[in-house]
């Protein structure tokens, strides 16, 4: 295996002092970039995910046009439902559709904690090729769904933007909402640990629906199950915990063991480091949005957000997926400016 010739990340995610401030963004292997655009065109999603050398070009894509300090695997966070035994579509423009959503007890017998190795290989297989294609130019990201955010989907059936179903199960079926959630937390620690072995240096939680709970029951129904996951991987790698709109939890979420926090564009860089604490690293928080400013304006506002989080124990992101319609350039200058700060 290649020695890291950038090892910006790693060092930002274990503390240590960087030259530089490390920068990549979510969602950067895909929907903006035009190469991906053409692959998108020819293959479905999921072809694309199960398809090791299709998943690896498109993972490698961002770090040679856009110049990023890390890949991430090219993947789904509802992959691990598909492994239990759901079946998801993703459909182009509407999102993700799971035909047949959990609804009650009996339904949890339609699924099960998989083997991993088995029904989840073809990830494995991409992150041992991707690693082997990157040949140590940057660190390579592995990556899960938090339990909660998958069960928001399970039950839902699709994705919206309150999940009013999804908290309704949890709420009149709890018993069975902590059985499916567990299911879910014992599958992922199998992946990703999996992850790992195959390549991954990191991995990154995301609880994109956390912010919709609140505070009581994020951590009855998110946060300790998160803890579990973070416990069983903090000693084999960097762990990242994001929950996008829980700031509220930046304290606990810190007492988790994780080695970094992503932080949303909803608080501000001082308030979410009172909040955490100094003792681990925070990622973040660039509005997706902002992207779409003119080139100066995103020039001005990235460096007022480095200001404000500094140097030490900080890698720069944006405060959630890079948005389908930002133009190239402009990702390139996001990127450009933390590399020049």
């Amino acid at each position: 295996m290649s020695a890291l010739k950038n090892d910006l990340l790693l060092r930002a995610l274990r503390g240590e002092t960087t030259e530089r401030v490390p920068v990549w963004m979510m969602r950067q292997a895909g929907r903006y970039l035009p190469d991906y655009i053409k692959l998108r065109e020819k293959y479905s999603f999921f072809e694309r995910c199960m398809n090791p050398e299709l998943a690896t070009e498109i993972t490698v894509m961002p770090v040679h046009q856009v110049g990023v300090d890390a890949a991430i695997i090219f993947s789904d966070i509802l992959v691990v439902p598909q492994a239990m035994g759901m079946e998801v579509q993703l459909i182009e423009k509407i999102g993700p559709v799971l035909p047949d959503p959990v609804k009650s007890a009996a339904d949890l017998k339609k699924l099960c904690v998989p083997d991993v190795k088995d029904t989840l290989n073809y990830v494995f297989e991409a992150l041992a090729l991707t690693k082997k294609t990157l040949a140590g130019a940057v660190p390579l990201i592995g990556f899960a769904g938090a339990p909660w955010t998958l069960l928001c989907y399970m039950v839902q059936g699709k994705g919206s933007k309150t999940f009013d179903a999804a908290k309704a199960f949890c709420y009149q079926q709890p018993e069975v909402a902590h059985q499916l959630l567990q299911m879910i937390t014992d599958t992922t620690i199998a992946y990703l640990k999996e992850q790992v072995k195959a390549g991954a240096d990191c991995i990154q939680l995301f609880d994109s629906w956390g912010g919709l709970l609140s505070p009581q029951d994020f951590e009855n129904f998110s946060l300790q199950y998160m803890r579990q996951i973070v416990a069983a991987l903090k000693d084999v790698c960097p762990v990242t915990v994001f929950a996008k709109g829980a700031w509220f939890a930046l304290e606990e979420m810190a007492a988790t063991g994780a080695n970094c926090l992503g932080v949303d564009w909803c608080i501000q860089p001082a308030r979410a480091r009172q909040f955490a604490g100094d003792n681990i690293t925070l990622q973040g928080n660039f509005d997706p949005a902002k992207l779409l400013a003119p080139i100066p304006e995103i020039k001005k506002a990235v460096k007022e957000m480095l200001g404000g989080f500094g140097k030490h124990r900080y890698i720069a992101n944006l405060g959630h997926g890079i948005l389908p319609n930002v133009p190239v350039d402009h990702a390139r200058a996001f990127i450009d400016t933390v590399k020049e700060f």
